[in-house]
């Protein structure tokens, strides 16, 4: 009865989603585990790798002294060569938690993913000082003071530092306390519904009987509005077409046939938590994760695809996550450029530029919707750089 009434009232509770960020083998998966009793990497590359690959989900129910709050985690891969998909991750959040190891201190990727969730324009940040129970008192006090000059004059300036050892659970209580306090940021319950999806997937196992079959799943964070079972929607971009060898996007349309967040079943969603909607879609336009990257509303709902974008744009003075601090050039007609745009990667060619604007021609389309963020990435040393943000004009 008690986790019936649960389900029921899912959806009264206050939500947000929490994005676990840092350097490579920092600890962020562990202290999620710790969190929440999930491990997030859940992918068999990963566990036999021992680094988060995709992004990792987990979510749970807080609750102290009779408040309550249901909180999404998303797990961002730390590794440079995987930065798009972090830039992803930082699409669907509403808060971060910066995780620095106190026996390596601030590392490429620590510096990386701070301006990252600048350029996501995430400013409610946690940074939790990991791994304490590996230094002595001296070391610890060092790594603090490191933090704070690091963070000094970014959105992080203010953030709470939290000494944590994850491995022994101590001050993990203090981090469920944290996020039991954070502000909510209000919910856009009237605008057209923006679904990203970040997961697409086939829930069947083998063998199952075609009269018990499930429609294809789609996974990820609505941004805005409000999607109810037995909806009409579609998805754009959508599938892609090759006629006389011209290749063309369809969108798909479909409808919901049950909505879950985490375990809970909802009759409709609204922004907060991560969401998972079957769909009557058939598995082959959803498996392995092939509908990743692309949005969801009403039909209707979502403008028409474009293979050009212009943006208002904001550079960084230096490059992060190189050893070596690099100062950030101008951008320049016809150079290629790696755009993050909500849970979707293109790369544009930049047509025209004016005014801390630019012009580019998208080499795969996108959904542009006007006042969202962008992540600019160059390409420096055969990595795709992070190099500033921008907005959707």
């Amino acid at each position: 009865m008690a986790e019936q009434m649960i389900k029921e009232k899912i959806d009264m509770m206050d939500m947000i989603n929490v994005g676990i960020v840092g350097h490579i083998d920092h600890g962020k998966t562990t202290l999620l585990s710790k969190i929440t009793g999930k491990f997030a990497d859940t992918h068999s590359e990963e566990l036999k790798r021992g680094i988060t690959i995709k992004l990792g989900y987990a979510d749970i129910v807080l609750e102290k002294n009779g408040k309550k709050r249901y909180v999404s985690f998303v797990d961002c891969p730390g590794h440079e060569m995987l930065m798009a998909t972090m830039l992803s991750g930082a699409a669907l959040i509403d808060a971060a938690i910066l995780v620095i190891a106190a026996n390596e201190g601030i590392k490429p990727q620590t510096r990386e993913h701070l301006v990252a969730l600048q350029a996501k324009k995430i400013n409610r940040i946690l940074i939790v000082q990991n791994k304490v129970d590996l230094v002595d008192k001296k070391k610890a006090l060092e790594s603090y003071n490191e933090i704070k000059k690091f963070v000094k004059g970014t959105i992080a300036e203010n953030a709470v530092i939290i000494p944590v050892s994850a491995q022994q659970e101590i001050n993990v209580d203090k981090i469920k306390d944290f996020l039991l306090d954070i502000p909510i940021p209000p919910k856009d319950l009237s605008s057209k519904p923006e679904f990203l999806i970040a997961r697409s997937f086939d829930i069947n196992r083998p063998g199952t009987d075609i009269e018990k079959l499930h429609g294809g799943v789609l996974a990820g964070v609505l941004k805005k509005g409000i999607l109810r079972v037995g909806d009409e929607i579609e998805i754009k971009p959508g599938v892609v077409e090759e006629h006389a060898h011209q290749f063309s996007y369809r969108t798909i349309y479909t409808k919901i046939v049950s909505i879950y967040r985490g375990n809970y079943p909802l009759n409709e969603a609204t922004p907060g938590g991560s969401l998972a909607f079957e769909t009557e879609l058939d598995n082959v336009l959803t498996k392995s994760d092939s509908l990743s990257g692309t949005v969801a509303s009403v039909k209707q709902g979502l403008p028409e695809i474009s293979s050009r974008i212009k943006l208002k744009y904001d550079l960084f003075s230096e490059v992060f996550g190189e050893e070596e601090k690099m100062k950030i050039e101008d951008l320049k007609l016809s150079e290629m450029l790696m755009l993050s745009i909500n849970t979707t990667i293109s790369v544009g060619k930049v047509e025209k530029i004016k005014n801390k604007e630019i012009d580019l021609v998208l080499k795969i389309p996108i959904v542009p919707i006007k006042g969202d963020s962008v992540g600019i990435a160059r390409n420096i040393g055969g990595h795709w750089r992070l190099i500033g943000f921008g907005e959707i004009l």
